[in-house]
């Protein structure tokens, strides 16, 4: 069987799907379990990982975000997940397009993972919750665990992928698809193929002035999708 050749990395939130401000509704709730502490104030979440979202809000109360702190406050996140789990597809949907997107990539034998900011297991229930998760390998995925910032993710994903497929995965085969300026800069900072879409809170412009190869206005021409996750 031929090694893949090429690597999509998605990211999920307002990429492939749109599950608006139920992480609020979280934090919310674990800052208050964890630390007995009322959540005053939250801070942007589009793009950023989970390291840094957490750090920010323990900060932000006044509260050293130790990494034992940290971990109790994921641990508490994956809690409400998983107990939201059954229904979690009554708080949001799949944007059009994205799972055609990707059995398609699937059927053409491009391996597919994630670069997100969420946990894992986050990730996981999200795109469980649409049937989204069937075509991708999360176990090379990039994940808000790893660093504060977002272009560590895609370095991460790329060597564990190289790793598994046992061939180096160039820039030039890679391709980070997200709807914020971090998702394409991070992609820029190995050289990757940066496509935007324009689902979330930043507009075409935006992700085109932040550097995007190409920018999409969604997912539902597949063709269209295809080729720019392709492109050389």
């Amino acid at each position: 069987m031929n090694t893949p050749h090429r690597l999509v990395l998605w990211d999920i939130d307002l990429t492939l799907v749109d599950l608006r401000g139920l992480g609020g509704r979280w934090y919310t709730d674990a800052l208050l379990a964890v630390t007995g502490t009322p959540l005053r104030e939250l801070p942007s979440f589009p793009g950023r990982t989970e390291r840094a979202i957490t750090t920010e809000i323990l900060t932000a109360h006044g509260i050293e975000p130790t990494d034992e702190l940290i971990q109790r406050m994921w641990r508490e996140l994956v809690r409400l997940s998983e107990r939201g789990r059954a229904t979690l597809a009554e708080f949001g949907h799949a944007l059009p397009g994205a799972a055609l997107a990707l059995s398609t990539l699937a059927g053409q034998g491009v391996v597919q993972s994630l670069v997100t900011g969420n946990l894992p297991e986050i990730a996981l229930h999200k795109l469980a919750a649409f049937d989204l998760h069937d075509h991708l390998d999360l176990e090379i995925g990039g994940y808000g665990t790893l660093s504060a910032h977002r272009p560590d993710l895609v370095a991460h994903a790329i060597e564990r992928a190289s790793e598994k497929h046992g061939r180096p995965f160039a820039p030039e085969v890679v391709a980070v698809v997200g709807d914020t300026p971090h998702d394409v800069t991070a992609a820029l900072a190995h050289g990757a193929i940066a496509v935007g879409v324009a689902t979330g809170r930043h507009s075409a412009e935006e992700l085109a002035d932040s550097g995007a190869h190409t920018v999409l206005t969604d997912l539902s021409d597949t063709q269209a999708v295809i080729r720019a996750l392709t492109a050389a």
